[in-house]
């Protein structure tokens, strides 16, 4: 069983950012959520990880080998797709997947030969294998990216919000294909989108300002959340109102009128009723504890 240890790592740009702070997480073997907002440093992460920049500070091993000494041998063993993933014109999809194998070290031209077609088979794309990447569709690139991150059958997984933009039926199938990959190797999905975690992944990280603000199984966020959550049906024009009182983690339109959602250690004022949390509110809840705390009024 592979593991990532992650120690107390911190990275802060030319510019000032402080992009990671003293981030330490241990990731097991499986699918991993790695949920926060755009600007939150995931990618910063996800680029550390991958060895593409060198922290400040801190320390992160695989299988107990510290990746940033020995970058080479993680890099044997690292699978990667960033948020970006550039495609040449004009290329196949077969010809480009043996191109990126070759560059892999997989130099056998019958191993590479039956590891890219069955690649493409895994991710659907074998019928299209002689049409240009850059012609695919935002899923189909998608499921190319994850493709060549099989190559050289990887022990970590690295995927940077893979399924944004994508249709409801490609990230289906965007999901079954991680959760197919998911059963044997460290997968980290990282990620702005809860339902991607809430479907795919057992434990998860919630990050915000370049630092793990809590971690665990749904079950368990959700769980500690309960009680904590108070609905109420209003008048549109009160939403300010009420956003000025209390910490308001959503609002939604249901059957013409708005339901606001608020965060509260008791119920907020008459007219609330407790709501069952979900991994939504768990993410808005975690993102809103940094707001200033209101005082809550009994029913």
């Amino acid at each position: 069983m592979s593991r990532l240890k992650i120690q107390q790592l911190s990275k802060q740009y030319a510019n000032g950012v402080k992009a990671l702070d003293a981030v330490s997480l241990e990731i097991p073997n499986g699918l991993f959520g790695l949920l926060g907002p755009n600007g939150a440093g995931k990618s910063s992460l996800m680029r550390t990880l991958a060895t593409l920049q060198q922290p400040d500070a801190g320390t992160v091993l695989f299988d107990g080998l510290n990746i940033h000494q020995y970058p080479q041998q993680l890099r044997s063993q690292l699978g990667y797709l960033p948020q970006d993933f550039g495609v040449y014109p004009n290329v196949s999809a077969s010809e480009l997947l043996n191109h990126l194998a070759i560059l892999k070290g997989l130099l056998n031209k019958t191993e590479r030969r039956e590891q890219v077609d069955a690649l493409l088979q895994q991710t659907n794309l074998y019928t299209v294998r002689k049409r240009a990447v850059s012609t695919f569709s935002g899923g189909m690139q998608q499921r190319f990216g994850i493709a060549q991150a099989l190559l050289g059958s990887p022990q970590l997984i690295i995927v940077d919000e893979p399924t944004a933009g994508l249709d409801p039926e490609e990230r289906n199938h965007f999901h079954d294909l991680l959760s197919e990959i998911g059963e044997e190797v460290v997968v980290i999905l990282s990620t702005h989108i809860v339902e991607d975690v809430y479907e795919l992944c057992p434990q998860l990280a919630v990050m915000a300002q370049g630092k793990i603000i809590v971690q665990g199984s749904p079950a368990q966020l959700t769980a500690a959340l309960r009680g904590r959550v108070w609905s109420k049906t209003i008048e549109s024009r009160a939403l300010t109102d009420y956003q000025l009182a209390y910490t308001v983690l959503s609002t939604r339109m249901l059957a013409g009128k708005r339901q606001v959602l608020v965060l509260a250690d008791a119920c907020p004022e008459p007219g609330f009723v407790p709501f069952n949390p979900g991994l939504e509110e768990v993410y808005f809840s975690v993102l809103a504890e940094s707001k200033p705390a209101q005082k809550a009024t009994l029913c």
